[in-house]
């Protein structure tokens, strides 16, 4: 099995993980994560969970003042990432990067509407109508969450053809005498004066042809079906399963998968966020189930392959030194969702006495998330984003109130009884081969298991 995965499964899948567009997405993603993560810290401060706070910082006029920091950083994460996959890709090329990721901005804005609509009639809330309209603007609706596939087919088109312009030698080269930031500026110039110019075609295509735009025509017929696509049960598969699938060969699934599904768990953090802020956060009003931190909270909570049960086992019933020792040191990281000294000190890696639980526990924990929310046990999550280093039953709190935090308090406890035989089996392989048995035979195992004292 360890063959056939090695040589015919992992390389295909690496070389997809490894390819130019696979890469700059998974490394400009990174760039809009600082201002998630600030812009969550004024989110919670503006939409506060207990009731009676909110209402006070509302009161007072500072609920709408930590919101506009919020909505000046989470609320444009489409537009840090337009930058960051661009940027991303120029800069592997070896090209000055910074000229392609202000031209990808552009291109975003352009391919957006500048016309802003009320949908709901003044005189009668039930009836759909346009009420008023706004023109000459930005819809930082498009900027957000649904504006993300944009921002990545942006992103990477801006990328390589930018590229493409620098590796085919189509810019003004000015004299050597001319200072470099001077030259490096009319560098851009041609690439950008035809990119733009491409782009605003598309524009017009679609707003004469169509009476739309791109961005609303392929939020509409792409990134909502793959919204919900991602949230169901295959949706779960893939957040749960391949991660750690990845993991136990060594791979970091975490940031592999992750950096292919943020996007779109990020656009349903947004949405579910849009809901929870009009009062409405329900399945019915069209909520998600899989979302950001759907993944963040309750599949890689403690590490991948939620392995909090596991360290547990290895503080308080280990015999084994190697166990015992790793315990005390995985501890503290596996509070703030840190794995690694397990991963590869016990190892987790390639080690077959643990891949059932390392694999099946996150699956456990997301189809029962998934189901419980579902049927209305605990209410979606409510969109705020919580930074991945955040502890249990904490994150828990902040994204799903009581219910969350509780809910988190179970799948621990689960992951207890799921880790227990398989745990309690490798350590009596450790504790034979520290008291100089290399390699316990079967035998060897069930005397140990029989009386453990021995």
């Amino acid at each position: 099995m360890n063959n056939f995965i090695n040589e015919k499964l992992l390389p295909p899948v690496m070389k997809f993980v490894n390819t130019k567009a696979v890469t700059a997405i998974k490394n400009g993603m990174l760039y809009p994560i600082p201002f998630i993560v600030i812009g969550a810290v004024f989110l919670i401060l503006g939409q506060f969970p207990i009731q009676g706070v909110q209402d006070y910082l509302n009161e007072i006029g500072l609920g709408p003042i930590f919101m506009q920091a919020n909505n000046a950083s989470f609320g444009i994460m489409a537009l840090f990432a337009v930058f960051g996959i661009a940027y991303s890709w120029v800069r592997d090329e070896g090209h000055d990067a910074v000229p392609a990721g202000m031209l990808a901005i552009v291109v975003d804005i352009i391919l957006q509407p500048d016309t802003v609509k009320s949908v709901t009639s003044i005189a009668n809330p039930e009836r759909v109508s346009t009420a008023w309209q706004v023109s000459g603007v930005i819809d930082k609706a498009w900027l957000g969450g649904k504006g993300m596939i944009v921002a990545i087919i942006v992103g990477l088109l801006v990328g390589w053809s930018y590229s493409w312009f620098m590796k085919k030698g189509f810019t003004i080269k000015l004299p050597e005498q001319v200072p470099a930031n001077v030259a490096a500026s009319f560098t851009a110039l041609i690439p950008g004066a035809a990119i733009v110019t491409v782009a605003t075609a598309i524009y017009g295509i679609f707003k004469l042809g169509f009476n739309t735009t791109m961005v609303e025509w392929i939020y509409a017929t792409i990134q909502t079906p793959l919204q919900h696509a991602t949230d169901g049960p295959l949706g779960v598969v893939v957040v749960a399963f391949l991660p750690v699938f990845l993991w136990f060969f060594g791979v970091h699934g975490a940031t592999i998968v992750g950096g292919i599904m943020t996007p779109l768990l990020l656009a349903n953090n947004a949405d579910n966020l849009a809901l929870y802020k009009a009062g409405k956060l329900t399945l019915d009003n069209g909520a998600h189930i899989v979302t950001q931190a759907f993944m963040d909270q309750f599949i890689t909570v403690t590490g991948s392959g939620m392995t909090i049960g596991l360290v547990i086992f290895m503080l308080v019933r280990a015999k084994s030194v190697q166990m015992k020792t790793l315990g005390k040191l995985e501890i503290v990281p596996a509070l703030f969702n840190i794995n690694e000294p397990i991963l590869f000190g016990l190892p987790l890696v390639l080690n077959p006495l643990l891949a059932i639980p390392f694999i099946l526990t996150p699956l456990v924990s997301g189809f029962a998330t998934y189901a419980v929310i579902a049927m209305g046990i605990i209410p979606p999550f409510n969109g705020m984003y919580v930074p991945w280093t955040t502890p249990a039953i904490v994150s828990g709190l902040i994204v799903g109130g009581w219910q969350g935090a509780l809910w988190q308090a179970v799948m621990f406890v689960m992951t207890g009884f799921m880790y227990y035989p398989f745990a309690r089996k490798y350590d009596k392989v450790l504790l034979a081969e520290e008291q100089g048995d290399a390699q316990p035979s079967a035998a060897d195992i069930e005397k140990l298991e029989e009386n453990p004292a021995n």
